[in-house]
């Protein structure tokens, strides 16, 4: 059963959610493409890997008292430089590195499997987070293939963080607003962009995926392949759409979604 909105889910954007879509987002735009592509070319899923230094606040269980020794002179005639006897319990924070990987596709040519034709990127919240490793990383990698003939497809079906699709922010606002975006850029065409924006009362679009310069374009059903991991990931069974979705909506969206679920039968 497809998901009751008519185009992405805003639901899914939940941060315990969203890993198993990305990682099915790019694995059915693999199988996809695949399907369609041109004998001469295949896509292929790749990934790149960076290391974060989250901190975890870990709480004492037990506190350990202990008495000065017998005749400590010191103890007894200076309380406030004394050995510790009722320490106060200290938070603890433990800095574990964590490795993070971020899969993406890849077109590339048969016959030169070092030629990367088309690079589509699905954002990960990692890749909007401000001043975060995973934005420094990811927009290095989007100014060098700007800067090269490879082509850049960047979705992002994310509304929380900052701005980070290639498309400067100014200038799509001045031609409406969007809850999700997606952008194409082709290889060699410098500040040129091809836009879909989409809000969430609307179908996620087809778009036309580049190849190699004079061949024609592979147009790529975004709402298609979004249904298709809906339905096998059984997220109609982990949603609870008796609650809100993070982040929130606005208050107009608020009061559509919920008479929409009505209409589904999935809110009281």
């Amino acid at each position: 059963m497809p998901s009751p909105f008519p185009g992405m889910d805003p639901y899914l954007e939940h941060p315990a959610l969203w890993p198993g879509v990305h990682q099915r987002l790019i694995t059915y735009l693999g199988d996809t493409l695949n399907a369609v592509l041109p004998p001469q070319y295949v896509a292929d899923i790749g990934e790149r890997l960076y290391v974060v230094e989250p901190a975890h606040t870990i709480y004492p269980d037990v506190v350990v008292h202990e008495q000065p020794p017998v005749g400590s002179q010191l103890a007894l005639e200076n309380p406030a430089v004394s050995i510790a006897v009722d320490s106060d319990p200290p938070w603890v924070l433990t800095i574990e590195p964590v490795e993070m990987r971020e899969v993406f596709v890849h077109i590339i040519s048969v016959a030169d499997a070092s030629r990367v034709i088309t690079a589509i990127e699905v954002l990960s919240p990692s890749n909007k987070a401000r001043g975060s490793p995973g934005k420094e990383l990811y927009q290095s990698k989007q100014r060098e293939l700007l800067a090269s003939q490879t082509h850049l497809i960047e979705i992002d079906l994310l509304r929380h963080g900052s701005h980070t699709v290639a498309a400067p922010q100014a200038y799509l606002e001045q031609q409406g607003t969007w809850d999700y975006l997606i952008c194409l850029h082709r290889g060699g065409e410098s500040q040129r962009y091809e836009i879909w924006a989409r809000s969430l009362r609307e179908r996620l679009p087809r778009i036309r995926v580049p190849l190699s310069e004079g061949g024609r374009d592979v147009v790529l059903d975004i709402q298609a392949i979004f249904t298709r991991c809906y339905d096998d990931g059984a997220y109609e069974r982990r949603i609870n759409y008796e609650g809100e979705p993070q982040p929130p909506f606005s208050t107009e969206d608020t009061e559509w979604s919920h008479e929409l679920l009505r209409a589904h039968g999935l809110r009281g």
